[in-house]
């Protein structure tokens, strides 16, 4: 019988030495990473069969976790590999039959330098209340980045940190603040749950890995209007879809409440892309809103489509337009204007700012 358990491991020690962001394993495929962005194929590995696949899969979940994927045909988990690394999984069945996307876990965790983030950044580490978004697509840096600005508090702040999150990612080495991590089933039953009982627990700063739903929305702005610092992340484009999201989630009824709660709690989003570099890896090109009276007036008067002209017209203030950043990468020549084009939201603004400049 193969050993399955070694050539799992084998799989997940290849994916960490070459760097790369994610491992994919489906039928009929060879084993997959993905790598800058780019899928690769491991030729080397025999194509998976049901069996392998089934066999692979079954080896990364504990008994409680296959009754659980087996009865709900998915399930998230986190995964930690002899120490080398922690993998984010989804298990899923396609056409029949089990797949799985792993993401690697850096162990380490980056600092915004090291990451080429925006200094900027290091402001809303300073806060002691209100809300800050982390958005973008799927796999573009979100958890990656706010890990960033949960360390730097780790290490400058005396304070409790409290992450609720589906998978826990990131594993944090607690400094001067207190680090509670909370694993969704593991630590608490739902994310509703551990949202409400949060207060209780006498936290200053808090992160919600993912807001889902109305509910976690609704609990995020109350838990910074009460004067806690709060995190999360939305898989939005940019800051005025992020607000057009936020209050449109709601019911007609509240929108007028909801548009005033995130006026008021609301202090900044990160709009992030990560875009393959001409050398080879990939640089982050972010969209930076800070709440001014401005962008706080527009938030209340449902006016976010006018959000990107005062982003524009604010550099001095520390805002920053996705395109500025971009052209920015562009005459560095650190990416190319192909890429830089494909990853604007506006591509026709790119090319005359490029030419203005």
């Amino acid at each position: 019988m193969a050993d399955y358990k070694q050539k799992l491991n084998d799989l997940l020690l290849t994916t960490a030495r070459q760097n790369a962001s994610d491992l994919h394993l489906a039928v009929g495929r060879h084993p997959i990473l993905r790598i800058d962005g780019v899928l690769i194929p491991l030729q080397k590995e025999s194509l998976l069969t049901p069996e392998m696949t089934e066999n692979l899969i079954f080896n990364l979940l504990a008994p409680e976790q296959k009754e659980k994927f087996l009865k709900e045909k998915e399930i998230d988990l986190s995964y930690s590999f002899e120490d080398k690394a922690r993998f984010r999984i989804n298990v899923f069945y396609q056409r029949g039959y089990m797949a799985a996307a792993l993401r690697l876990i850096p162990a380490q965790i980056k600092t915004l330098e090291e990451l080429n983030l925006p200094p900027i950044l290091h402001d809303f580490t300073k806060l002691s209340q209100g809300f800050v978004l982390v958005v973008g697509p799927a796999g573009h840096g979100k958890s990656t980045t706010l890990a960033a600005l949960l360390d730097e508090i780790n290490h400058s702040r005396t304070d409790h940190i409290i992450t609720i999150e589906d998978p826990i990612e990131y594993m944090f080495s607690q400094d001067k603040c207190i680090v509670s991590q909370r694993e969704v089933k593991t630590d608490t039953l739902d994310f509703h749950n551990g949202l409400r009982s949060l207060l209780r627990q006498d936290p200053d700063v808090i992160m919600i890995g993912e807001m889902r739903d109305t509910e976690s929305i609704a609990m995020a702005m109350t838990v910074a209007e009460t004067g806690h610092l709060v995190f999360s992340t939305l898989h939005t484009n940019s800051a005025s879809q992020t607000v057009d999201r936020i209050i449109d989630s709601f019911p007609a009824e509240q929108q007028g409440q909801i548009s005033s709660q995130l006026a008021a709690t609301l202090v900044g989003i990160v709009s992030e892309r990560l875009i393959p570099r001409i050398e080879g890896g990939r640089l982050p090109a972010c969209e930076i809103m800070i709440s001014n009276p401005a962008i706080r007036n527009l938030i209340r008067e449902r006016k976010a489509y006018q959000i990107d002209l005062v982003i524009e017209t604010s550099v001095q203030e520390g805002m920053l337009t996705l395109n500025r950043a971009l052209v920015d990468l562009v005459k560095k020549k650190a990416i190319s204007l192909e890429n830089a084009e494909l990853y604007s939201l506006n591509p026709s603004e790119l090319r005359i700012l490029l030419e203005r400049s």
